[in-house]
């Protein structure tokens, strides 16, 4: 489990003026929940958050070095929500969550597929139905992401949650019914999409002729 440090700052203005000044100073207004405590409003710099997701992937673990008047505090924390400027695309506000290890969380994860499957290599189509998955475990026990291998699918097979590899500990969230990945048949045009593609063949004779006899 890989843990990014962050600083924080507490901050006591709320509202659009102390906001708009944070962000003329590189910063952005943020909000750390405790376990069953009150909200924290604290600043963190835009550019410094900006790098700690560039680094990592999803599910980042933050330990906030939370600085309130002198005093430091470490809260491990992950994000619960970005909010980003739709005119910019500048972060614009974040959320962070405290987390406790001996706790059990929910997390998306993503699905990384390898191989090729049979049924591409005869001519049909992997159709991605899913890209990430929910799951159930503790902070320490999160994967990075879920490798899924496609290479024994034929034409019609498909993958199920249930046929996902994970460790102990690790509870998949979703119905284990769920189809992740299919292998569909090649589609067979039909009779008026062959019909328009000849005639798109034909077009740029015509014009090559017409050109000639100019």
């Amino acid at each position: 489990m890989e843990v990014m440090e962050l600083r924080a700052e507490a901050r006591t203005g709320s509202g659009k003026g102390p906001a708009r000044r944070l962000r003329s100073q590189g910063k952005i207004p943020a909000v750390f929940y405790g376990g069953g405590a009150d909200s924290v409003p604290i600043s963190v710099s835009s550019a410094d958050l900006l790098m700690l997701l560039k680094s990592s992937e999803e599910n980042i673990f933050v330990k906030l070095v939370i600085d309130e008047s002198g005093q430091k505090a470490e809260k491990l924390s992950v994000i619960k929500e970005l909010q980003i400027d739709p005119a910019s695309r500048k972060l614009f506000h974040a959320d962070f969550c405290e987390i406790s290890m001996d706790h059990k969380m929910t997390f998306d994860v993503s699905l990384h597929f390898t191989g090729t499957p049979e049924g591409v290599k005869d001519g049909g189509e992997m159709l991605h139905l899913k890209r990430e998955v929910r799951l159930s475990c503790l902070p320490g026990q999160l994967p990075q992401f879920i490798e899924v291998d496609v290479t024994g699918l034929g034409i019609g097979d498909s993958l199920r949650v249930a046929d996902l590899k994970v460790a102990e500990g690790i509870l998949l969230v979703d119905g284990e019914d769920t189809a992740i990945v299919t292998v569909m048949a090649p589609r067979v045009p039909t009779a008026a999409e062959l019909e328009e593609a000849g005639e798109a063949t034909k077009e740029p004779e015509v014009i090559k002729q017409k050109a000639r006899e100019e």
